[in-house]
């Protein structure tokens, strides 16, 4: 009878323990189910109050004319060379004739042709592009 009963304890103790075990892994997915709802709320809020900040901020710069004048700023710095840098792209002095300039640019031009720098070569039709407003046509 000590052996029926020590089964029956023994069933029963696993029972209770499968049975509590599983209510400790239900409240573990329950408890990780909340967090990972809080955190995609959470980054939710976040994402909209940041384009909401953005917004206002782009409504603030326009009202003021800062994002035109920026823009503009930087419109004008990323098109434009001075004459101080086409002189320099080309390797003539202010004293040089058009002729010579129109020499230089050949000779840069071509000689960029053949290493296929296309940058430079662009680099240098701006530096002539430039400085045919400085000289008077001919």
């Amino acid at each position: 009878m000590c052996s029926a009963y020590s089964a029956a304890s023994l069933c029963m103790s696993m029972l209770f323990f499968s049975i509590t075990a599983r209510q400790k892994i239900g409240t573990i997915f329950e408890a990780a189910r909340i967090i990972v709802q809080l955190v995609v709320m959470g980054s939710g809020m976040m994402v909209k109050a940041f384009g909401l900040a953005y917004r206002q901020a782009l409504a603030n710069a326009s009202r003021t004319g800062v994002a035109q004048e920026v823009g503009q700023k930087i419109q004008k710095a990323s098109k434009t060379m001075t004459e101080t840098e086409a002189r320099q792209i080309l390797g003539v002095e202010k004293k040089s004739t058009w002729e010579e300039v129109l020499q230089k640019y050949d000779n840069l031009f071509e000689q960029n042709a053949k290493k296929g720098s296309f940058y430079l070569q662009s680099k240098v039709h701006r530096a002539k592009e430039c400085l045919e407003s400085v000289y008077p046509q001919q």
